[in-house]
């Protein structure tokens, strides 16, 4: 698959980037803490990517997670990086639909699904939030971070431009319509949080990955013309529209 084709964080990624969220490793760090974690959650990441936020929770907290993605080479990589760290015992990486979870009712203190229900229609994410609702146990805390719309629906010619800067389908919402989508689902409370995507600036890069990634992202990114016209055409889309489109962390109890 040549680099104008690939979806966006599959793009980063290649390019040696392993924070993929729309506000950051910050922003992350917020939604941990409110799902007070411990040795005893089991908890349930949903499009793990790389595996790299299931690997931090495990080295931190000591607790037993699955993570789970339908892309097999990041899976691949997933199950590498798990191994690397000797977190195998902790860590289960399974293949896995997000529509259909192959896990029963009630089986998770924690689900975790950062940068993903963006990339799905309003109706698509019902039968998402519901499938987490359904797995997570009495008490449970499910985790997102998406991108969010500040000013209501994007311009014809923007939201055209977003699909292909990103290389898919992207469906952000309004603070209220996310809140009011968890609340739905049958989650008795949903605070939020909410700012400036960090995702393609350089501030955000470099508190992301790093000062010495970072520099190796960009130059990986400027290396080829494809690379350049992608990595520069992403860089420009979400600094243009950087006030109409935020990152939003939801933290909802069951």
């Amino acid at each position: 698959m040549s680099v104008s084709e690939k979806a966006g964080h599959t793009f980063l990624a290649s390019l040696g980037k392993t924070r993929l969220r729309p506000g950051g490793v910050e922003v992350t760090e917020w939604l941990i803490q409110q799902a007070q974690l411990n040795a005893g959650s089991q908890v349930l990441e949903i499009a793990c990517n790389m595996a790299t936020t299931s690997i931090e929770l495990a080295q931190r907290f000591g607790c037993q997670i699955c993570a789970i993605d339908m892309d097999k080479q990041a899976l691949e990589t997933a199950r590498q990086n798990v191994k690397q760290a000797g977190l195998s015992d902790r860590i289960n990486i399974l293949e896995a639909n997000a529509t259909r979870l192959p896990f029963p009712d009630e089986s998770f203190d924690v689900v975790i699904n950062e940068a993903m229900l963006t990339m799905y229609a309003d109706k698509a994410k019902v039968k998402l939030v519901n499938e987490y609702y359904r797995v997570l146990k009495k008490g449970g805390h499910l985790l997102t971070h998406d991108i969010m719309l500040t000013r209501g629906e994007l311009a014809s010619a923007a939201y055209g431009q977003l699909q292909n800067v990103v290389k898919s389908h992207v469906s952000p919402m309004s603070q209220d319509n996310w809140r009011q989508l968890f609340v739905d689902s049958g989650f008795e409370q949903v605070v939020t949080r909410n700012g400036a995507m960090s995702l393609m600036t350089p501030v955000g890069l470099i508190r992301d990955e790093g000062v010495g990634r970072a520099l190796k992202i960009v130059f990986n990114g400027m290396r080829t013309r494809e690379n350049r016209l992608r990595f520069t055409g992403m860089f420009r889309y979400f600094r243009t529209h950087r006030k109409q489109l935020n990152y939003i962390a939801c933290c909802s109890r069951k």
